[in-house]
């Protein structure tokens, strides 16, 4: 899938684009039946709310480990993500640098609260934020079940200042300091919601600020996330650094996979 010119010129002023319907059903059917298989594994790869919930899956687009999926390591190298992909990045030679899915479950999935993603990646020694993140809808979102906030054009602001929020939620998250924030959603245009059916995608920059709510409804609410970055854009050595689950080291370049390889794996998988 090749981006028009007008879709790249509407990446770098608002810093994200939305692709209605871009995977099937029977797609996100398979994708959603191999997470039910993963919903049990015991493992740090995987979080879950206080109340037992699930949470977080990370690292399913590789074929190893204890969250490897088949299924959505023939999703993160479509070629309906990828090319996009490296387009806005401006470098063919990509790797993943990390994946998750969110599971929001039905009314006690909590939020996310806002951030800008390179706000994590810098503390991982990554040089710059020319990072970018494709998020595919596995089902509906809605506003009522939580659906992803988008501030069009923040990336433009650079990287705000984040600290840690280790008390709103199960899992560590970093926002911004609420003064900062304030200001910043005054002075921005309205915030975009992530709306739509499954299979819907949306790519965004690494420095968008964006957040989710509460899940208000009766219904689970699940988006897997992967994110691109150049080769040459690999973290430097840091002290401490987080592990791979979250902050892959496989920099080999990826490549774009056939086009039905999602149903062909999921086939093989079942």
């Amino acid at each position: 899938m090749e981006l028009s010119d007008d879709q790249q010129r509407g990446f770098r002023e608002n810093g994200f684009l939305i692709f209605p319907n871009l995977f099937g059903e029977a797609e996100t059917e398979a994708l959603r039946a191999d997470l039910g298989r993963m919903r049990d594994i015991e493992s740090d790869h995987v979080v879950r709310e206080r109340t037992g919930g699930l949470r977080t899956v990370f690292r399913v687009h590789e074929n190893d480990g204890p969250t490897q999926s088949e299924p959505f390591h023939a999703l993160s190298r479509s070629p309906r993500l990828l090319k996009p992909a490296t387009q806005v990045l401006g470098d063919d030679d990509v790797y993943i640098y990390h994946s998750k899915v969110n599971t929001k479950v039905a009314i006690e999935g909590t939020v996310w609260l806002w951030h800008q993603d390179y706000g994590y990646w810098y503390w991982d020694g990554v040089p710059t934020s020319n990072m970018v993140t494709s998020m595919v809808l596995l089902d509906e979102a809605t506003e009522l079940n939580g659906c992803l906030y988008i501030v069009p054009g923040s990336h433009e602001l650079g990287r705000l200042e984040p600290y840690a929020d280790e008390e709103t939620t199960s899992y560590k998250q970093w926002t911004i300091e609420r003064e900062r924030l304030v200001k910043v959603l005054k002075e921005s245009p309205a915030p975009v919601p992530i709306v739509g059916g499954p299979g819907t995608a949306v790519v965004f920059h690494a420095n968008v600020l964006h957040a989710s709510g509460h899940n208000l409804s009766p219904r689970d609410r699940w988006q897997v996330y992967f994110v691109y970055n150049p080769v040459a854009n690999k973290p430097t050595e840091v002290v401490n650094p987080r592990p791979d689950y979250v902050r892959s080291v496989n920099f080999e370049p990826i490549r774009p996979m056939d086009d039905g390889a999602i149903l062909a794996h999921a086939a093989t998988s079942a």
